[in-house]
């Protein structure tokens, strides 16, 4: 549910309002054309594809009341190849551009959660790919009315920094000696490469939805 309501959020910003006759039809085309097709079709008896549009249609009616003002993009992938190899990539759901620069909006469809990790790593890698820092990183549910917004700093995203850093060493020391890294599910999950091979991402995703 959350990945289909992401995609109509992405469809408004960037088309315009979509109609409520217009709805149903909306939602079909962007599971269609996505891959959450094979996800629907996994997760989904289709009864109960009707039940899960209905929910991301009262999610888009809360959304479709959001200020719009200096829209600048949606669902923008981010990503830099570091000297030793390693691609870092993000999906940022919204960016937005005014005076102070670029704000950048994750939506959420349940509550806020633990947002600061995923909003620094949006921010470090920002500022690897525009080199410069945006003016405001935030999080902002849907569902709840929920909102958490941060001015970056340069210490953020150097701590950032050595956090990748660590994780990537903590990789390949995995990948070179078979010890297998410990799973923690989150939001984050759903942007897994490998979440068709993860159970315990899918059944993550399917509790968060």
């Amino acid at each position: 549910m959350g990945s289909l309501a992401h995609r109509i959020f992405a469809r408004h910003l960037s088309k315009g309002p979509i109609a409520d006759d217009d709805f149903v039809q909306a939602c079909r085309e962007e599971i269609g054309n996505s891959n959450l097709n094979h996800k629907v079709g996994s997760l989904l008896k289709p009864s109960e594809l009707a039940g899960v549009i209905e929910e991301v249609r009262q999610l888009y009616q809360r959304f479709s009341k959001l200020p719009g003002e200096g829209f600048d993009g949606s669902e923008v992938t981010i990503d830099h190849e570091t000297t030793a190899g390693l691609k870092l990539v993000g999906v940022v759901d919204a960016i937005y551009k005014d005076g102070e620069g670029h704000r950048l909006v994750d939506w959420k469809t349940g509550g806020l959660g633990d947002a600061e990790e995923q909003l620094d790593f949006y921010a470090f890698l920002w500022a690897l790919d525009r080199e410069e820092l945006p003016s405001l990183v935030e999080a902002v549910s849907v569902k709840t009315g929920e909102r958490y917004s941060t001015v970056p700093s340069s210490g953020d995203v150097q701590q950032i920094a050595e956090d990748v850093s660590e994780l990537a060493r903590d990789m390949r020391h995995s990948w070179a000696t078979s010890e297998e890294l410990p799973k923690r599910g989150g939001p984050w999950c759903q942007y897994c490469p490998i979440l068709d091979s993860c159970e315990e991402g899918q059944a993550t995703e399917a509790l968060l939805g």
